[in-house]
């Protein structure tokens, strides 16, 4: 019974600290996706997507993507008559770089920087697109669409409406948002009682030990795998003040995580799409494991070289000394 207690009220607490952020964000962008602000985003972009093997109205799918979320984005371009090859490219943009306001702002209180979280998303959406272009010739087939996925956008009228279907979306979003974090402080709570962690753990050794991360940052990053960045957030706050999970396996953490997080939700949901599903899975995992091993090895290199100079110079100030 206090297990259950503990951890609804810690499921709580998390959906209280998330909500204040996620409420009034979606509030805003919702609404603003209403407005001409999203048709001047458009026109800004659309130079760019030549560069990266898209038409210009490819433009209005990312801009949806990344203020708002992927069911908006594959809304959009299921009423589009795109090629095989833009929609597997925006597939891959958008399982890099979608959400961004909400999700950035979480990971901010996880303790990380915006700003590197937001270079790490869209450099991975923009390199990956500009590679895919490069690489694959053929794809020119128009695309041959599945079924609808639910949500989309919406045509809004009248400031009351747009008000009203903002604080709609926002709400939706809280209880969201609360329907699975707090089944998921439940079942950690369980666990933590039951001893279960430690084993789960050590489960996760081999993986963690190859991206160059301590074994304490197991939870976090299943937490991300699973639920991805916003729905995580509540078990990464929550393990990286109990597991005392260093700043630098935070960061090496979520460079994977945000090249690679909800695998099986943010997979299937380009499932109305068409696109062979295998390969967009084993991109997003291949990128994840090669950039977090990459910077796992240039930051030890870099730590261990400044642990040289620094006991090269207490060597240099007590041979000094002695020589004084």
């Amino acid at each position: 019974m206090n297990t259950l207690k503990q951890g609804l009220k810690t499921g709580l607490l998390t959906t209280w600290k998330l909500g204040r952020i996620i409420f009034p964000i979606t509030l805003i962008v919702t609404m603003l996706s209403q407005t001409v602000v999203m048709e001047w985003l458009t026109r800004v972009l659309s130079p760019l997507m030549g560069f990266i093997g898209l038409s210009g109205e490819s433009a209005i799918p990312l801009v949806l993507g990344n203020v708002l979320n992927l069911y908006a984005a594959i809304g959009a371009m299921l009423t589009m008559d795109l090629t095989v090859k833009e929609v597997f490219i925006l597939a891959v943009m958008l399982s890099f770089s979608h959400n961004l306001f909400v999700e950035s702002a979480v990971a901010k209180q996880v303790g990380l920087s915006i700003s590197i979280v937001l270079l790490v998303r869209i450099g991975l959406a923009l390199i990956s697109a500009w590679v895919i272009n490069l690489v694959w010739q053929g794809g020119t087939e128009k695309a041959s669409y599945g079924f609808v996925p639910s949500g989309g956008t919406e045509n809004i009228e009248g400031y009351g409406a747009i008000a009203l279907y903002g604080v709609e979306s926002a709400v939706i979003g809280i209880l969201q948002l609360a329907a699975i974090v707090i089944p998921i402080m439940i079942f950690i709570q369980v666990m933590k009682d039951l001893k279960w962690l430690p084993i789960f753990s050590r489960w996760m050794t081999p993986f963690t030990r190859m991206l160059g991360i301590h074994p304490n940052t197991s939870t976090t990053l299943a937490a991300g795998l699973t639920f991805g960045l916003a729905y995580g957030a509540g078990v990464m706050i929550q393990a990286v003040k109990e597991d005392g999970v260093s700043k630098k396996d935070l960061y090496l953490v979520f460079i994977f995580l945000v090249a690679c997080h909800a695998v099986v939700e943010d997979t299937l949901i380009f499932a109305p799409l068409g696109i062979p599903l295998w390969p967009l899975l084993l991109v997003r995992l291949g990128v994840a494991i090669l950039l977090t091993i990459a910077v796992a090895i240039v930051w030890n290199r870099l730590e261990k070289k400044q642990n040289q100079d620094y006991e090269a110079e207490e060597t240099h100030e007590a041979s000094y000394s002695q020589r004084s």
